[in-house]
């Protein structure tokens, strides 16, 4: 089985793909951020590389489905979807002028190739914030080269996300981070690992109609 867990920068989804992993026992399949080579120089000169980054990260992204996909019988999470670089990314870098026509056409054309050879994830898990959050959360963990991140873009990205998430079609469950600390309160962890439930295996999540069907039954 194949888990992704999606979202902004900043929205916690190493934090959660790395909670879930050990309380699933799932295989956790990371983004490559600290290996990147193209993170940091994008953030200095966006329009100069991020064709090279968007590529990097297209062929990473493909090489861990295609991985995660001989795993016969083993469940993997995924930190960050393949399609969050095509539908999110690419278009918001390309819209900001930061990406040539020529750059995007040619970005888009390999991203339809490889989207016609795999399999979209069993569930995807969208992580929602405000941008408040999501640079608060940015700068908690102080990656230097994060600090160069612009807030129009940051914010841009945020809108893009929420509108692929209202019309995403496969198995989704949107995480509300804005209300669920899960870094910090287990109790909150513990509402999205029986969301997770819910949505994998059709078991109760603990929302107020179930919990009132419950109370019902046992009358």
């Amino acid at each position: 089985m194949h888990i992704t867990v999606a979202g902004n920068i900043g929205s916690g989804k190493t934090t959660l793909t790395k909670l879930l992993a050990k309380h699933f026992n799932w295989i956790a399949q990371y983004e490559d951020v600290a290996t990147n080579p193209y993170l940091a120089s994008f953030y200095e000169d966006m329009q100069r590389w991020s064709f090279n980054l968007q590529v990097f990260f297209l062929n990473t992204r493909f090489r861990h489905i295609i991985k995660i996909r001989k795993r016969k019988g083993k469940t993997v999470i995924q930190d960050r979807s393949i399609y969050e670089d095509a539908y999110i990314f690419a278009p918001n870098l390309h819209d900001m002028g930061l990406m040539s026509n020529r750059d995007y056409e040619n970005y888009i054309s390999l991203f339809k190739l490889i989207n016609s050879l795999i399999q979209a994830p069993d569930l995807l898990i969208y992580l929602k914030a405000s941008v408040p959050t999501l640079v608060a959360q940015i700068q908690k963990r102080g990656r230097p080269y994060e600090d160069m991140i612009r807030l129009d873009y940051l914010k841009n990205l945020n809108d893009r996300y929420n509108q692929w998430a209202e019309n995403y079609k496969g198995n989704i469950l949107i995480i509300d981070v804005d209300k669920l600390n899960f870094s910090e309160n287990k109790d909150d962890l513990g509402v999205i690992i029986d969301k997770v439930n819910a949505k994998l295996f059709g078991l109760f999540n603990n929302n107020e109609e179930e919990k009132t069907a419950v109370k019902q039954k046992r009358k």
